[in-house]
């Protein structure tokens, strides 16, 4: 009989974990720095979680770490270890476990539950929708202009438009993953705004663009350099609705990359929210590959199996 027992001593655990951190990133090409910041972020909410492990008839077969927290005003779960032993895979465990974290949340108040996901996880976690991705692709040399599109910095005369535009996009992107109701999502778009953008066009490391193509603003773009050793963050890149279908898009982000470029950076991410399969494909073809993957659930999700 499979059974969960919370740790007291973590330590194994825990070096365990840490070993598993740098591998997927890695995988994806992010350099050992940036994906040791990576795992550092990581590192530094451990303590809060909560780990058990898993037995059957007294022997180990893997572990499982979970955690409820405020997430905008809402108590949210969170996966954020499943591990199997290798010798014991494929012989339910890992449904047990996802069964029991389910549970286990719901139990202690949590309204849905969600994973990061760095590696392929099956069928497992099918049922779970995906809220968002993080594309990364490395530059190896500038992009040549693509379609006659050019990008020049943003005006403070254009600033506050963008800025209110910009914030109901991301509230309407997160609203559409499944992530977040309308009102926490707005929440969450106040708080970051002030957060990455404190002084506006003027806060340093980052470039607001406009996007031009014959002498027209067609769209926008706003990145972030040193977002990691050697990374720019794409917050968001937009074309107009009257704009798209003409192979902007592709052309937007060769635009960003020369940007990246020019500020010392090797590699752009992005994050693309759940339901925006047109972002999706454009990352797709464009070379982008997925990093980590966020999915989640509500609940409660008929748990009721033992979270003792």
């Amino acid at each position: 009989m499979t059974a969960f027992s919370i740790l007291e001593d973590r330590s194994a655990w825990q070096k365990d974990f840490e070993r598993r951190l740098h591998a997927p990133y890695t995988a994806a090409g992010i350099s050992v720095a940036a994906a040791e910041r990576l795992a550092e972020d990581l590192r530094a909410r451990i303590g809060d979680w909560t780990v058990a492990e898993i037995t059957d008839a007294g022997t180990r077969v893997g572990h499982v770490a979970v955690e409820v927290a405020d997430d905008n005003g809402v108590l949210a779960g969170s996966i954020h270890d499943l591990r199997v032993d290798t010798p014991h895979t494929g012989r339910g465990y890992e449904q047990a476990a996802r069964d029991w974290a389910e549970a286990w949340c719901a139990e202690r108040g949590a309204r849905r539950l969600g994973i990061r996901l760095t590696e392929p996880a099956g069928d497992l976690f099918d049922g779970y929708g995906v809220r968002g991705q993080l594309r990364a692709r490395t530059i190896g040399s500038p992009s040549e202009p693509l379609g006659g599109v050019t990008a020049r910095p943003m005006t403070p005369a254009e600033y506050p438009a963008w800025r209110a535009s910009e914030t109901a996009g991301y509230v309407a992107g997160i609203v559409r993953s499944g992530a977040l109701t309308p009102e926490e999502a707005a929440r969450k778009a106040d708080r970051d705004f002030e957060k990455l953008l404190p002084q506006g066009l003027e806060t340093p490391d980052n470039t607001v663009l406009v996007l031009e193509a014959a002498g027209e603003p067609i769209g926008t773009g706003w990145l972030r350099h040193g977002h990691l050793p050697g990374v720019t963050y794409g917050y968001s890149l937009y074309v107009q609705e009257r704009h798209r279908g003409k192979g902007y898009g592709r052309a937007a982000m060769a635009a960003g990359e020369q940007v990246a470029l020019a500020a010392g950076d090797s590699m752009l991410m992005f994050t693309v929210w759940g339901g925006n399969e047109v972002a999706m494909n454009l990352y797709t073809s464009a070379g982008y590959r997925v990093v980590e993957e966020w999915r989640s659930l509500d609940l409660p999700h008929g748990s009721s199996r033992g979270a003792a």
